[in-house]
This record gives structure tokens, C-alpha cells and sequence, in this order.
């Protein structure tokens, strides 16, 4: 559903030099599968989903989404992809219910369609007390509920998740991770970008460690833990991104130029 092949983004600097951001960046993701993309700050991770998601374009290599190549099929690619981040913007004189209808609508959906997609959305986010009340007076989690909602109107067969959980409340923290495991049990496609850990050993069956731009390691815990001799994702990627540490290849990734 997601294939990344030699990915390379390269910003020019202030200095007049240039930046590898992103530097030759492989992996591919299945259906139904729950792919942790992780690292430190700066090494690169939501570029990478920029690019997946069509943002910006990649300096060099390919990205296909649902058979869809990014490149050359952008539309077609945006379309099968919902992409949420902890600092999505909401329109803030709208309601959660008005701003989904509006997007139902961009969407090209039947009106019938719309509404009982919202309906079905607000009873699984737990969106009833507020679902009526402008967005600009949301609380934070309140707000992520609603850009979930907007992500999934249209119900893609993947998602891009960057940080959704970033500042929230215990209930909806945990609200949001159920979201997420249910998702991936129906089938969808799911890329999580966290700083939480913690939280990526429990929800992610697999695991891409990205460190200064370049895709040091990316297979399962078990593998990841075997190949480091660490238990805790923290640890196994302070062991993975030594200088003598080892590269590990993703067993999943299949051949280079394989389909989605």
C-alpha cells in the first residue's frame, strides 16, 4: 500500500550549501499493517510524511500510495491518503459537524453519505457534546478528535499520522491509540510518527529508526531487540545509531520497483 524507494530530499542552506534531510530513505508498509517511523528531532521523519502526503516533493526517488505514484499521480495519491499532525489547523468559526460536512463535500461525497458518515465518526470519537460548538472553543483534545474525524471522512486505505497524540489529556490519548489499533484491524494502512515510545511498542508491529536523515534500521521489535541486544525501543536505537552499530535491511521492503 506504501512503497518508499530511495527517497532524498535536499534543502539549501542560509550558507548557500545544502542539507540532506531526507538521504536515501527504502521502506514499504502493508495493509493492514501499524509502521512506527521514529527518531530524535531533526532526522527527518516528517519530511518524509510531507512527501508521502504530496506537501512537498521529494529532491529524488519514488513513492507510491495504493498503486498511486505521488510523482505523477499526485491527486489520485492525496485521495486515498488522510494525514492528521498534533498542529492541524481547524476552521475555527465552523463546527466540528459543519466542518466535516464541508469536507464531505470537497470530497465530492452524496449528502446522505455525508451525514451518516458523521454520524457514524461522532458516536466512535466520543464527539457528542461538542460536535455542535465552534471549533476556536475546543479544548486540545476536543480539537484532535475533530481533525481525526476530518482525516477519516472520506475513509482512505491509508493514513499518516505525525505526532497525533502530542499534548493530549490520559482519556483521549487513550482514545486516539484505540482509534488507531481499530483502524489498522480493518485494514487500513497506517504510518505513526511519535515521540512516545512507549506508546509505539504497543501499537506498531513494525518499525523504521530514522537518524540524521538516513533509515538506520527498520524491522520488527523482536528482530530489533535480537539485532541490538536491548529491550526498550529508546535503548535499541541509541545502540543502532553508534557509529559501530549495525544497518539493518527491512525484511518486508521486497524487491527494489516492488508494488504496493
Amino acid at each position: 500500500m506504501v512503497d518508499v524507494r530511495n527517497l532524498v530530499k535536499v534543502f539549501p542552506t542560509t550558507e548557500g550549501g545544502e542539507k540532506r534531510a531526507v538521504d536515501d530513505v527504502t521502506f514499504h508498509v502493508g495493509r493492514g499493517e501499524i509502521f512506527g517511523l521514529l527518531g530524535p528531532n531533526g532526522a527527518g521523519k516528517t519530511t518524509t510524511l510531507r512527501i508521502l502526503s504530496g506537501l512537498i516533493s521529494a529532491t529524488s526517488g519514488s513513492v507510491r500510495i495504493a498503486g498511486h505514484d505521488v510523482r505523477a499521480d499526485r491527486d489520485a495519491a492525496k485521495r486515498a491518503i488522510g494525514y492528521l499532525t498534533a498542529s492541524t489547523g481547524l476552521y475555527q468559526r465552523l463546527t466540528p459537524r459543519e466542518l466535516l460536512t464541508y469536507f464531505g463535500h470537497l470530497h465530492g461525497l452524496d449528502p446522505a453519505d455525508i451525514r451518516g458518515r458523521i454520524d457514524e465518526l461522532v458516536d466512535w470519537l466520543d464527539m457528542h457534546e461538542f460536535e455542535n460548538l465552534r471549533c476556536g472553543g475546543l479544548s486540545t483534545g476536543q480539537k484532535q478528535r475533530t481533525s481525526i474525524a476530518r482525516a477519516l471522512i472520506a475513509d482512505p486505505p491509508v493514513l499518516i499520522l505525525d505526532e497525533p497524540t502530542l499534548g493530549l489529556d490520559v482519556i483521549t490519548n487513550r482514545l486516539i491509540l484505540e482509534f488507531i489499533r481499530a483502524e489498522g484491524a480493518r485494514g487500513k494502512t497506517i504510518l505513526l510518527s511519535t515521540h512516545y515510545l512507549d506508546e509505539a511498542e504497543t501499537i506498531c508491529q513494525r518499525f523504521g529508526l530514522l537518524h540524521e536523515g538516513r533509515l538506520i534500521a527498520s524491522d520488527t521489535l523482536d528482530r530489533l531487540q535480537a539485532a541490538s541486544g536491548q529491550r526498550r525501543l529508546s535503548d535499541i536505537f541509541l545502540a543502532l545509531c553508534g557509529e559501530s552499530g549495525p544497518v539493518l535491511v527491512d525484511a518486508a521492503a521486497g524487491p527494489p520497483g516492488g508494488r504496493a
